[in-house]
This record gives C-alpha cells, sequence and structure tokens, in this order.
C-alpha cells in the first residue's frame, strides 16, 4: 500500500511525461530526487530556495558534485513544489487566470502554470512553449539572483528589470541578436498576456539588431559526394530533404498519406506556423522509397499483432476518429526503431524517429568527406532552394515549396545565386593577365 508521499511521486512521474517537461529516460531520475528531498528533515518556516540549496549541499557531501545532475535536482524539486502541487490544486479550473499577490509582488509558481496554459490556450506549439518557459525561468533566477529579496517577498517584473536581463545577455552572456529576440519575445508573452501589463512599452527599443547572414549552401557535387557517404535510412532521408527542401522534423513527421507517388509530390502538414504545403517528392527516390514502405508496413502489422498502441494523430482526431490511428494511411513514414511512452496520456506506442538521427548521420558524412563547411540537414534544404534559382526555377515557386510567408525570406538565396553564377575576377588576376 503506498503512503500518501509515493502516490504523489507516481503521480509526478506521469505529470513529467504528461507535460514534457523531462525526456522520458529522465522521469525516473527526477522522481528520486524529489524521493530524496522529502527524506530530509526540514525546520518550520524555512524558504523554498534555502531549503533546495541546503539540499545541494547535502549531495555534495555524498559525493554528488557533477554541476548537471545538481541542477537536475533543483529542477525537480522546483518542478514538483511550484508546478506539481499547483497543478493538482487548480485542476478543476481549466481557465488560464493569474493574479499578483497583494503587495503586487508576482509568485512564480502561479506565473509559470498560467504561462503553459495561455500558450495551450493560444494552441503555440511545444516546442515554442519549452522555449518561452525556460527562458521566463532564467529572467526569474536572473532575478532573484539579482535581488536578494525577490525570492521571499515575490517578483517585480518591469520594463527596467526586462532591459536589464537583455543587456546582461548581451554583455555577458555574449549571445547572440536572435537568441535576444527570442528571449524577449518569451518575456513579452508574458507581460502581455499572462500579467496584462500594456503599459511597459517594451517593444521599443529592446530588441537587438540582426545582420544579414547568408546561408551556408552546398555545390552540386558536394551534395553527392555527401550522399554517397550515406546509406539506408538517413539516406533516404537525406535525399527527400535535399529534394524537397524540408527542414529535418517536417521529413520525420510525413506520413504515408502525405506521400503522392502519382503526382511526385509531399504534403507537408502542421510545419511552422502550424502551415500546410506541398513539395517536390523527388522521381529518383520513388524506388528506394517504395522498398522502404514496404518495410514499414510489416512493421506496423506487427505492432498491431502485438496489441500496441495507434499512431499519434493531432488535434484530437483519436477522439473523432477512434480506429484512423491504426490504419496504414496515418502511420509515419520514417518511425522510431523502439516503442516509448506518450507523455500527453502514457500509451506505450511508435513514434516517429528522432531527428537527432538524421542530424548525426549529416555530421558524419560531412566529416567524411570532408566538407570544409559548417554543413547540417538545414544547409541540404538551403542548397534545394539555391540550386532551384541556377536552374531557372520561379522564385513565387521556390517560396511555396519553402513554406515562407514572404517572398522577402526567400530572396536572400538570390544572393547566393549570384555569387555562384558569375563570380567577378580579382583585380589581381586581371593585372596577371595584362602583364602576361
Amino acid at each position: 500500500m503506498l503512503n500518501d508521499n509515493e502516490m504523489l511521486l507516481e503521480q509526478f512521474g506521469e505529470y513529467l511525461l504528461r507535460r514534457q517537461l523531462t525526456p522520458e529516460r529522465n522521469a525516473p531520475f527526477m522522481v528520486r530526487w524529489v524521493r530524496k528531498f522529502l527524506s530530509l528533515p526540514v525546520a518550520p518556516g524555512v524558504p523554498m530556495d534555502e531549503r533546495i540549496e541546503e539540499f545541494s549541499e547535502w549531495l555534495r557531501g555524498y559525493g554528488i558534485t557533477e554541476e548537471w545532475r545538481l541542477e537536475q535536482a533543483q529542477r525537480a524539486v522546483r518542478i514538483y513544489f511550484n508546478t506539481f502541487l499547483h497543478a493538482k490544486t487548480t485542476a478543476t479550473d481549466p481557465t488560464p487566470r493569474f493574479s499578483p499577490n497583494p503587495d503586487g509582488t508576482i509568485d512564480r509558481t502561479g506565473l509559470m502554470t498560467c504561462l503553459r496554459d495561455t500558450l495551450r490556450l493560444k494552441h503555440y506549439s511545444y516546442r515554442t512553449e519549452q522555449t518561452y518557459t525556460e527562458w521566463v525561468d532564467r529572467f526569474l533566477d536572473y532575478l532573484r539572483e539579482t535581488d536578494n529579496g525577490a525570492a521571499q517577498s515575490g517578483y517585480r517584473i518591469t520594463a527596467q528589470s526586462v532591459k536589464d536581463f537583455l543587456t546582461y545577455l548581451a554583455t555577458r552572456r555574449q549571445v547572440s541578436a536572435s537568441t535576444q529576440n527570442q528571449a524577449f519575445n518569451a518575456l513579452l508573452f508574458v507581460c502581455r498576456e499572462v500579467l496584462s501589463l500594456e503599459d511597459l512599452n517594451l517593444d521599443t527599443g529592446v530588441r537587438a539588431k540582426r545582420g544579414k547572414k547568408l546561408p551556408v549552401v552546398l555545390t552540386v557535387q558536394e551534395v553527392r559526394a555527401l550522399l554517397a557517404h550515406m546509406s539506408g535510412t538517413s539516406r533516404l532521408m537525406a535525399e527527400i530533404v535535399y529534394g524537397g527542401g524540408l527542414r529535418v522534423l517536417e521529413c520525420c513527421r510525413l506520413r504515408v498519406k502525405d506521400v503522392d507517388f502519382q503526382e511526385n509530390l509531399l504534403f507537408i502538414r502542421g510545419g511552422k506556423g502550424d502551415k500546410d504545403r506541398s513539395t517536390l517528392l523527388p522521381v529518383s527516390v520513388k524506388p528506394a522509397l517504395a522498398e522502404h514502405l514496404e518495410n514499414i508496413r510489416h512493421l506496423h502489422q506487427a505492432d498491431r499483432a502485438a496489441g500496441v498502441a495507434p499512431v499519434w494523430l493531432p488535434d484530437a482526431l483519436a477522439r473523432k476518429y477512434p480506429r484512423a490511428g491504426e490504419e496504414w494511411a496515418w502511420q509515419y513514414v520514417f518511425p522510431a526503431r523502439d516503442l516509448s511512452t506518450d507523455p500527453r496520456g502514457g500509451a506505450v506506442r511508435r513514434h516517429h524517429v528522432c531527428e537527432g538521427m538524421l542530424q548525426k548521420a549529416v555530421k558524419i558524412a560531412v566529416r567524411e568527406v570532408p566538407i570544409h563547411k559548417p554543413a547540417s540537414v538545414h544547409t541540404l534544404r538551403h542548397s534545394f532552394a539555391t540550386h532551384l534559382l541556377l536552374h531557372g526555377v520561379d522564385i513565387r515557386q521556390i517560396q511555396e515549396y519553402l513554406g515562407h510567408q514572404s517572398v522577402e525570406t526567400t530572396m536572400i538565396y538570390t544572393h547566393v545565386v549570384r555569387d555562384l553564377r558569375s563570380p567577378a575576377r580579382s583585380p589581381l588576376d586581371l593585372l596577371e593577365d595584362t602583364e602576361a
């Protein structure tokens, strides 16, 4: 018979997976850290931050000195008390709602919970939710470190504190302009959508100016050599990314129904900005892709026979069409090798392959060729657009293939094409020609 603490810890592990607060492999360790924390005696009235510091010192005394393990333990305790326990008390109220303390300060627990609820209410992607919550968490840590009383009395978010944090990122942490703007967007969302602070005027004079950067592009010969050093599923995925201009996650999330062999098209569902589009299916990969799908069909049939849960479906389609997840058309083109626990509901099912597999395979091939450029999977997408321009494809058509909202974004490839098509000759070469 489990006691109350053990029941809560069991629910805490499920909560971590359901809310995707940590990778599946880390969830058991997070539960163990909290179990150790709860086993320690505590004096009444000690603030939580002091208890966490004492817990860290206690772990160091037992030989746990790795910083990443200490940070994982601290994060586990904070999630347990600041998010999990609070979520249990507010589970019956689905409406995101935040109220400051009577003295105008902000409670960390309520703020983080309301932030996640608001992001989900507005249908932001899970990646955006992760990014925004991490930046807000860092911002609150910054406030705690710069204001000794913040942990006890609550946090005060002002326009000046936001600007100070962004200045700290730029001068002390030396982050890029895009990273600084990412942090700013997260804080702007919190101030406007969660705290309803419309009078801070954060959007004037705070954003970092980004310089114009040309994308890294491979030549046709380099792409051919790169693909030649790859094999199996990773090569097939790389060929599809290059042949259709896909983002890496768009390739991983392809489903059988999204491949049109007759019209030579790929349909990208729920891409960046939750937009659908169609792009090219390379004719040269169709035989290999058809053979790959036949192998995947056998895997799908084995999963059905073993009683594995149906594939995950977006936007509550599983409730609307209960048997759709078992149909062949909805299966992933590139499924994972192993089964995993769905963090949304705890079902054990087969998800799509992790994007890290393809990224690692491309990195290895880049080293083996070798290609002396900072090339990655996304470089193949840049190369797709540039090589189409070299062959005279209309810029508007390339914009549709890539899924860019504005043609201005696609126009950057015209600068790369200009340099590749007719580079100017150096005056030193002209001087030598004259001497000859």
